[in-house]
Formats: structure tokens, C-alpha cells, sequence
């Protein structure tokens, strides 16, 4: 299943609830079930981000509607990032000409 990489930071909204952040958390795996994937990590992050997930998706779709119904609570904005591991990598170099 494809990996992805979502940076998070939190909205005003977001950060005046910050005491309900495990709770959303914790909600964030029934979303990602909803959608096929799986909340493989979650990391509160000190820096640019505030959170950092590793989630995995049947495809892009799936992923993309994760991240839109996440942040559609207005506690969030989101960046994602498709990964690949080596294997995948080594696939894609043998494209090349």
C-alpha cells in the first residue's frame, strides 16, 4: 500500500482546542479505516510542524479524501508527501533512459 508522509499544523481554531489533540488523534484512526488506510504513526512535533503522520492508502484518492476530511473540522492544514521505499525506487530508476 502507497505511503504517505502529512505535515500538520495546527489552525487557530486547532490550537485554542489543543486539550482535545489525543482525542482527535484517536478519531483520526476511524477516519483513516473509513478510507482504506491505516494511521501508521502519529508524532507531535516541535518546529515547523506541529504533527507529523505516516499513513498508508490504497491510492491517492483514498488519501487525498483523508487528508480533505481531517482538515475539514477547521483544526488543521495539511501537507502530504507521497513516499517510496527502496524497492519502489529501484523501479522507477529502471525507467529511466
Amino acid at each position: 500500500m502507497p505511503t504517505y508522509i502529512i505535515l500538520v499544523n495546527w489552525t487557530d481554531q486547532g490550537l485554542r482546542n489543543v486539550r482535545d489533540t489525543v482525542t482527535r488523534a484517536e478519531a483520526l484512526d476511524e477516519l483513516a479505516e473509513k478510507h482504506g488506510g491505516k494511521n501508521e504513526r502519529l508524532y507531535w512535533t516541535v518546529g515547523l510542524y506541529d504533527l507529523v503522520s505516516i499513513f498508508e492508502a490504497p491510492n491517492d484518492k483514498s488519501a487525498t479524501a483523508f487528508t480533505l476530511e481531517a482538515a475539514s473540522g477547521g483544526n488543521v492544514r495539511t501537507t502530504t508527501m507521497r513516499t517510496y521505499d527502496q524497492a519502489e525506487m529501484s523501479e522507477i530508476i529502471e525507467k529511466l533512459g
